[in-house]
């Protein structure tokens, strides 16, 4: 039965692999550009290295971006933006004005003068009719260096020359002026009773979907192409250079070829190489995993998570190249190997990072220069953010990353165009943000921490503070076992930074050891009184179980505080698969007539896997064996110490664990060293 359940968890295994591989390909493959690629690579300032180039049918030249940009602006600098004027406001009020004339009750000489006014001419017609704006013509943006408007009104549009619009500052001052002038002495007595500004509002307005679209529509027929490049006309020679000019008809080749490539070639083909390209690529990616990193490939969140991120990136790489406002160097691809290092380690991240900037870098423009620019910014990410336990650390990844785009480019400008003033320094904003997308990295390891299960190096630091409930609940009712994991933990610490290995993560594994004897305190010496030890109250065998269940009772409670699985292998590895030596001896003493139980008296493991679970085991019973030494010399220590470690090796406790020889030696003479200095001699003080 147990061999059924083996054979078939490994099926599962090898089924749940070929479902993540198969969805990788897949989803990337939809985002993949359906069209055919042109088959030479060429860059500006370099030689041409493949053979001498003839145009394979009639092509147009197209222009530059700099050329578009200049022709569009003058065009721009000769349009008439549209105005709508509301002829009802002028009405309304002209309407106000004549009624407010009329109700009136001045001297005879003033009602004479008023109606003079009234037939003579329509003030505010005039002005209606002109156009009046909400703001003055200098403060408006529209009409900065222009002539003229297009007014329009009903169904019509004339042109109107843009001195003659008011703003209502300038429609007041003319109205209060012709008033003025027109009715003479009589002039004070009218403003007394009128408030001429009342009448003085906006009517002209601009029209924004309108203009949009008549500006849309002179810009559509603006040329982008400047001449014709004839079938069988040399375009360059082998070992040319590759100049602006060349540049540009080699740019408008590629882009003619594609377009015709895919209107005539088999699509089915094209398919066919698309899915071989990705699968080889995300093959590579599994190898990898396969030979160099063998616990991440059969861990099947850790293996989906990688697959994701790749997956996500060439997405959002593939979307932004879509999109005319997006820059696809706007997609923060840093974020990828700042992830995965976080979280694994520097090669995966490094090598997962190039997988995705050639998958990306197949239809990313300027394929070379992409992929130069992603892969020493993102390395350049991941030797910035060796660990990351400060929030500055991220702050200064960004700040690296920016500053790796910038001098890259900049570099691969000066080697194309040879000139400063040429750069296109407009591009320097979307690495920026870029850079500053790695902010949303902290939010995400939380996230993905959640998710995955992962725990982070941020995560253990929070997990090491000793007001964590659960090690709250060690000092207070196991104070000495508490002190025991302090100490246990700061050795650890040592030896790790020493040897190579996450610090972070065997401090916070060595202070949740033991936690387990909250269970049973008094049962464990360092917590014991003076004289007082309840062992000798019970039989050897019960004590022996009382003893090896602190590591059940350790998984247990740390199951209940969610405690990550990391963390729960420290407390299940400390002892291996050791015996309680001491129980075992003194019940084999007093029975020795019966055969006993070996296993009865041991630990149930299982033994150590990785460097900072072993460092622990060793150092927790090296510790412990230190407390109770009668004479603390450096001489007994040292004895101490070699009979530990060799104890340990000789019950093969260090199997699976990837301690080097070099690394035992300094784990030795670290904790000898340390040891020396916590029990050194003190002198006398005077009584």
């Amino acid at each position: 039965m147990k061999k059924l359940l083996t054979q078939l968890n490994q099926s599962y295994h090898l089924f749940y692999l070929a479902a993540v591989f198969a969805a990788g390909i897949g989803l990337i493959f939809l985002v993949f550009p359906g069209e055919s690629r042109f088959k030479f690579e060429f860059q500006k300032g370099s030689p041409w290295r493949h053979e001498t180039l003839i145009a394979p049918f009639d092509f147009a030249i197209l222009k530059t971006d700099a050329e578009i940009k200049t022709e569009s602006d003058s065009l721009l600098k000769t349009y008439a933006p549209y105005f709508t004027l509301d002829t009802l406001v002028g009405r309304a009020k002209i309407r106000e004005f004549t009624n407010a004339l009329s109700n009136l009750k001045l001297s005879n000489q003033a009602n004479k003068t008023i109606r003079n006014v009234y037939y003579i001419s329509n003030i505010l017609q005039n002005i209606y009719n002109s156009g009046i704006l909400p703001q003055t013509i200098s403060s408006n943006d529209e009409l900065g260096g222009k002539t003229e408007i297009m007014q329009i009104i009903g169904k019509k549009a004339v042109k109107v020359p843009v001195p003659n619009i008011h703003s209502i500052k300038t429609a007041y001052q003319e109205f209060n002026d012709t008033i003025r002038k027109l009715t003479g002495k009589q002039y004070q007595d009218i403003i007394q009773k009128i408030n001429l500004s009342d009448y003085i509002t906006e009517n002209l307005f601009f029209d924004q979907e309108l203009n949009k679209h008549e500006k849309k529509q002179l810009l559509d027929k603006l040329s982008l192409t400047k001449g014709m490049v004839q079938a069988g006309e040399r375009i360059i020679f082998q070992g040319d250079l590759v100049g602006s000019e060349k540049y540009m008809i080699l740019e408008s080749l590629k882009k003619a070829y594609e377009t015709k490539r895919g209107n005539n070639i088999q699509y089915l083909l094209v398919i066919a190489g698309r899915l071989l390209i990705i699968t080889m690529l995300l093959t590579l990616m599994f190898l990898y995993l396969i030979f160099y990193r063998r616990e991440l490939f059969d861990h099947k969140r850790k293996l989906s998570f990688i697959i994701m991120m790749i997956v996500v990136m060439v997405f959002l790489a593939a979307v932004a190249n879509k999109v005319e406002s997006i820059n696809i160097y706007m997609v923060p691809l840093a974020i990828l190997p700042i992830l995965i290092r976080i979280f694994f380690d520097s090669r995966t991240a490094i090598f997962s990072l190039m997988i995705t900037t050639l998958l990306i870098g197949y239809f990313a423009p300027n394929s070379y220069e992409y992929i130069i620019l992603q892969m020493i910014a993102g390395i350049l990410a991941v030797f910035s953010l060796n660990k990351l336990h400060k929030r500055s650390h991220i702050v200064f990844s960004a700040l690296w990353v920016f500053l790796a785009y910038s001098v890259v480019y900049i570099a691969m400008a000066l080697v194309q165009e040879g000139s400063l003033k040429t750069i296109n320094w407009v591009d320097l904003k979307w690495f920026g943000i870029s850079s500053f997308f790695i902010f949303i990295t902290y939010p995400l390891i939380y996230i993905f921490e959640k998710i995955f299960g992962f725990v982070s190096d941020v995560t253990l630091i929070e997990l090491s503070d000793t007001n964590q409930p659960l090690l709250r609940k060690l000092a207070e009712e196991a104070p000495g076992t508490f002190q025991h994991s302090i100490q246990v933990a700061n050795l650890a610490e040592a030896v790790i930074h020493r040897i190579g290995g996450n610090p972070f993560l065997v401090r916070a594994g060595a202070l949740y050891h033991d936690i387990g004897k909250t269970s049973d305190p008094e049962y464990f010496i360092e917590n014991q009184a003076v004289g007082m030890n309840p062992h000798d109250q019970i039989d050897h065998l019960k004590s022996a179980h009382i003893i090896i269940d602190h590591v059940a009772n350790g998984v247990r409670l740390a199951k209940k505080y969610r405690l990550p699985e990391v963390l729960i292998a420290f407390i299940t590895t400390h002892h291996g698969t050791t015996q309680a030596n001491y129980f075992y001896k003194m019940y084999q003493k007093e029975n020795p007539d019966l055969e006993i139980d070996r296993s009865s008296f041991s630990y149930p493991g299982p033994l150590p896997q990785d460097k900072e679970t072993a460092v622990l085991m060793l150092t927790d019973g090296i510790e412990a064996a230190a407390r109770s030494l009668n004479e603390k010399s450096v001489d007994t220590i040292r004895n101490m110490i070699e009979n530990m470690v060799e104890q340990k090796i000789k019950s093969n406790q260090l199997n699976n664990a990837d301690l080097t020889f070099r690394d035992i030696s300094i784990l030795k003479s670290t904790l000898l060293e340390k040891l020396v200095n916590i029990y050194h001699a003190r002198i006398e003080y005077p009584k």
